[in-house]
């Protein structure tokens, strides 16, 4: 009996977005790339990739440019970030506090007229599912990272507590049915 091959994914944060102090989820804005230090580095840590998928967000195609020169990523739109509804595009300031909530509960919340973080991981879960075997590199969001997170960590609530940086590499596995956590938020270079 043969053991199936590995699928292997590389969760990539785009580039700082230019949210201007604004919650951008589905507002479309652009990257900070800088002088494309950043992206050149991240790009020569991880090395060759072949099969790249990205949100169709303007911040991850351009990112996703920057690290590979020429390539053209597939678009996935199960890959955008969370719909923030009424907030999304108002200061960040201007955000209504929640106060005290559990995560279960953040996880659970949906702001007004959009998607809630568990409505995210429903929505992300089949698409990061649906690739492999193999290596698959996904230049995406901080929620859309989380969401994969949390099919590692088997709770959504959990994936809320981890702070994904700008230009960070996460590496999920999944061995038959089941998806191992490789490493988290690698900011490039390293080792």
């Amino acid at each position: 009996m043969q053991a199936s091959a590995a699928t292997e994914l590389i969760l990539i944060r785009h580039a700082p977005a230019l949210t201007g102090g604004r919650l951008c989820g589905r507002t479309d804005v652009g990257a900070d790339l800088g002088d494309g230090t950043g992206a050149r580095a991240l790009a020569r840590a991880l090395g060759a990739v072949g099969r790249v998928i990205a949100s169709p967000a303007l911040r991850c195609r351009q990112t996703a440019g920057a690290l590979w020169p020429g390539l053209t990523p597939a678009l996935d739109a199960a890959l955008w970030e969370q719909d923030f509804g009424d907030w999304d595009g108002r200061p960040v300031a201007d955000v209504p506090d929640l106060g005290p909530m559990t995560r279960a509960d953040l996880a659970r919340h949906r702001p007004p007229g959009g998607e809630s973080f568990a409505d995210v991981v429903t929505r992300v879960t089949p698409a990061l599912s649906a690739l492999g075997p193999g290596l698959t590199v996904v230049v995406a969001h901080a929620g859309t990272i989380r969401a994969g997170l949390s099919m590692a960590l088997r709770d959504p609530a959990d994936a809320l507590g981890v702070d994904i940086a700008p230009l960070s590499a996460t590496r999920i596995v999944r061995h038959g049915a089941d998806w191992s956590l490789g490493y988290v938020n690698r900011i490039a270079p390293w080792p």
